[in-house]
């Protein structure tokens, strides 16, 4: 028998028409005309560092312009990649349509400083990205991803309703800003609100232990999936640097942000470990990425975390982007065997991972001296380690190359980083509360002897030895089964 004998199973990708819809290629001309208007807006801002209001309705701070290019920026790169990749799809201007809908509400969300536009458009957020994860409406998977996603979104909607409210029964404010002004004191309605902001941001952002909707969420086309791990995903994060004065109003309510960050954080790593497909990777990554995000908010660096936030969006939208290529193809011969690093190797990884952390403390200011910082500088010196063994162990050039460009390429990357957070940091200087800096506590030494357990455990491998552990991380990471695609035939979307 052969192949040519086999009936196909998947249809073909149908033929575009020469009087097709032009909406793709007009919103995308648009939005990338909304990103020209951005950097000119944040320039502008930069120049005169000003603040442009509609008063009781919008205001146009340094978070809002930095927010506007970099979600701009990210709907145009998805929008020029989905003008191919959904070529010939029935959907195509309905996929388009939701996109630039989406870049919309939330430009609309970052500028907003009324409390019901602010809630309308988290609301309308959250619902616009469940439709497109529901994109192939043929796919009951899909339908089951999308309505999953949204039960979520409307949780975190109704949080944030609950906050808002508590907070003008409380103030008697109506917009962002009033309340910060009117806030006053730590009392338990306050208390209330702030818990409901965090879980909100949570949920949104996909924290442990709300990261189903993430999980469940790869029936997306993958344009929609980077827009949702590169921008949607970091609402939370938003969130909290717009409510700082809110959460920023008991030590408590900070301790609990960076104790649900870091859970994330370590969590979000020990889910990518069992995980065998691409994209599930990248959704565990996004995991961990954002407890880390939150974990800076909760340490009182809202600007790093603005910083993280921004920064892990360009990395995610590229390998959501580039997930495709990620695919080896190798034939069924033995696998290769990571390198040893030996103590020449050891020696370079040891010294790339301290210097690292000194220059980060040293550009940054945070480290310096005892505080919260500390614990930062030092969870940077971790993921340093990490990446350059990494690098040393799996990389096929000559030892005297990894060990002599490891620290070429590491050390100005941290400096690139600290460059890019000090502009972060000079926009938005204005705002209220975020110059809180956190107390360092016992708390925090724990949490440090946390990240330090799980980093060894992962580098020496230990974490292998348990089948306990492995069978815990799998099923916590596992979305519901009428989410995923299990057969070939189910791809067919037409």
């Amino acid at each position: 028998m052969t192949g040519n004998e086999q009936t196909t199973t998947v249809g073909q990708l149908p033929a575009q028409s020469s009087e097709g819809s032009r909406a793709p290629e007009a919103l995308t001309r648009l939005v990338w005309a909304l990103w020209i208007v951005s950097v000119g807006v944040l320039g502008l801002r930069l120049w005169t560092d000003q603040t442009w209001e509609l008063p009781g309705l919008l205001a146009v701070d340094g978070l809002t312009v930095v927010m506007w290019t970099t979600v701009t920026f990210f709907s145009g790169i998805v929008h020029s990649y989905s003008r191919r990749y959904m070529a010939g799809s029935e959907v195509i201007d309905r996929f388009f349509g939701r996109v630039f809908a989406f870049t919309l509400i939330v430009m609309a969300l970052v500028a907003a400083d009324n409390l019901l536009l602010f809630g309308a458009a988290w609301l309308a957020m959250g619902l616009v990205m469940a439709s497109l994860i529901g994109t192939v409406e043929g796919w009951p998977q899909a339908q089951a991803a999308a309505a999953l996603a949204r039960r979520y979104f409307l949780a975190s909607s109704a949080l944030l309703a609950v906050a808002l409210a508590a907070l003008w029964v409380h103030t008697g404010a109506t917009t962002v800003s009033g309340i910060a002004a009117a806030l006053g004191d730590s009392s338990l309605i306050v208390l209330v609100a702030a818990s409901a902001l965090v879980l909100a941001a949570m949920v949104q952002s996909a924290l442990l232990p709300f990261h189903t909707w993430l999980l469940s969420s790869m029936t997306a086309p993958t344009p929609a999936s980077a827009l949702m791990h590169a921008g949607f995903v970091n609402a939370g994060g938003i969130l909290l640097v717009r409510f700082a004065p809110v959460v920023t109003v008991d030590a408590t309510v900070m301790l609990v942000i960076v104790l649900a960050g870091a859970a994330s954080a370590l969590g979000g790593k020990l889910l990518k470990l069992v995980q065998t497909d691409v994209k599930g990777k990248l959704g565990c990554s996004t995991v961990g990425q954002m407890g880390f995000m939150l974990m800076q908010a909760g340490l009182g660096f809202f600007a790093a975390a603005v910083t993280h936030l921004i920064l892990h969006g360009f990395y995610k939208a590229y390998q959501f982007l580039a997930s495709g290529e990620q695919v080896e193809h190798t034939s069924p011969t033995k696998s290769k065997a990571a390198g040893s690093t030996g103590v020449g190797g050891l020696a370079v990884i040891t010294a790339t991972g301290l210097v690292g952390g000194a220059l980060f403390a040293f550009l940054t200011g945070k480290g310096t001296k005892l505080g919260s910082g500390l614990l930062l500088t030092f969870v940077v010196v971790l993921t340093v380690l990490h990446a350059t063994r990494e690098i040393v162990t799996h990389t096929s050039a000559p030892a005297t190359i990894r060990y002599g460009g490891v620290p070429l390429v590491a050390l100005p990357a941290i400096a690139i980083y600290a460059g890019f957070y000090h502009v972060i940091e000079g926009l938005l200087a204005g705002l209220p509360a975020v110059g809180y800096q956190a107390e360092l506590t016992l708390f925090h030494g724990l949490l440090a002897a946390a990240f330090l357990a799980v980093y060894l455990a992962i580098e020496t491998g230990v974490y292998k030895h348990s089948q306990r552990l492995y069978v815990a991380l799998l099923n916590a990471s596992q979305p519901p089964s009428q989410t995923l695609l299990t057969c070939t035939e189910d791809y067919n979307e037409y």
